[in-house]
């Protein structure tokens, strides 16, 4: 072996194999080994993520259309929130990575180039010649499987054993989610209305209300989720079915709206509804991969109320405050991960995700 491990690794394994919109297929493929400076890890848990579901449904981001190529690039093993333990290392990776035989790892969903302007700016989440999210790019197959590697130039955390593993799994959906806190440069008096109770809305809940703002709004069509939002520190929660929440939101701002106001919803209703309900000067925070297209009356951003813009995109520089929140348990995780299941009922955790009803967030264990 050219690498160091405990015993040899096998030679296959099983893992879902994505070959196009609605043909993920359970199978036997190759284990990855490490060349230099490369992980590989027994898959512990991983997570189905919002756009695990998109791209299996066919939406034009991941599959292309008249005015862009897809990022998928079938096959490819997907998932890229994921974690588990360290079975094989390469030359050089245990000095580099401060990993060792047998730690839990993580690896950043994005392996840049390291060698585009961005990268070498440290703006390494928009690297521009490369730009591998595992899950979705041949070159960085992801966790749906048995094994996994953690390819040259991937950031590779440890992580702590106190973490189950199902909790664990969600350290990238929870770096997103701080990321996209951070994006609305929240201030201390201000409103924040966040919309979205999903997995990555309640991570900002949690990453919002450690910046202490006057009054926390979580709005979401369940009830449910809105309950477990405000056990990660909303203040409170509106029901669109139930309330006009825009003029629930001027009421409680004395008709000025929220300060600040963060799309997770990945519903176009939610932007208009946003944009609507925010005040003048504030900051409107798009995080959402949006299946569909988008039309609002622009206007409102420029000559009505000189909004401030801002996307978010993945977690730079954000797991190691996610591995932190979760080790100090400041989040109902058993409220969260709803479910775990095999990797062999791939097909079910992918529905029970669409529908939402019953799951929060949805993790497969190979």
């Amino acid at each position: 072996m050219n690498y160091e491990a405990h015993q040899p690794l096998p030679k296959t394994m099983q893992a879902i194999v994505c070959y196009g919109p609605e043909d993920y297929r359970y199978q036997e493929w190759n284990v990855p080994t490490p060349g230099p400076e490369e992980v590989v890890i027994r898959v512990k848990s991983v997570g189905i993520c919002a756009s695990d579901l998109k791209c299996y449904l066919g939406a034009p981001l991941f599959w292309g259309d008249e005015f862009r190529t897809g990022y998928c690039q079938a096959p490819v093993i997907p998932g890229h929130e994921f974690v588990g333990e360290v079975v094989a290392l390469g030359a050089g990776a245990s000095e580099k990575y401060g990993l060792t035989l047998g730690d839990m790892a993580v690896s950043e969903q994005i392996v840049p180039c390291w060698k585009c302007r961005f990268c070498q700016r440290g703006q390494y989440w928009m690297c521009q010649d490369k730009h591998d999210v595992y899950g979705f790019r041949q070159s960085a197959f992801g966790g749906m499987a048995e094994y996994m590697k953690f390819p040259v130039g991937s950031l590779n955390y440890k992580v702590p054993a106190s973490i189950p593993a199902h909790h664990a799994a969600y350290i990238e959906p929870l770096g997103c989610a701080i990321h996209a806190v951070e994006r609305g440069e929240i201030q201390l008096d201000d409103v924040v209305v966040i919309a979205g109770a999903g997995p990555l809305g309640l991570g900002m809940f949690a990453a919002a209300k450690m910046k202490n703002p006057r009054l926390l709004i979580a709005v979401d069509l369940n009830d449910h989720r809105l309950e477990i939002a405000k056990a990660c520190g909303a203040d409170m929660g509106l029901n669109p079915n139930k309330v006009d929440v825009i003029d629930e939101v001027m009421k409680l701002t004395d008709g000025y709206g929220c300060d600040v106001y963060i799309e997770a919803t990945g519903y176009p209703p939610a932007v208009q509804q946003g944009l609507q309900m925010i005040r003048k000067l504030g900051t409107f925070v798009e995080f959402s991969v949006m299946r569909d297209a988008v039309t609002v009356d622009w206007t409102i951003i420029g000559d009505t109320k000189e909004l401030t813009i801002h996307g978010s995109h993945l977690s730079p520089y954000c797991y190691p405050i996610a591995i932190r929140m979760l080790e100090q348990g400041l989040l109902p995780m058993d409220d969260i991960v709803t479910h775990q299941l095999p990797l062999s009922q791939f097909q079910d955790g992918m529905n029970m995700v669409h529908s939402g009803k019953d799951s929060i967030k949805v993790t497969l264990t190979p």
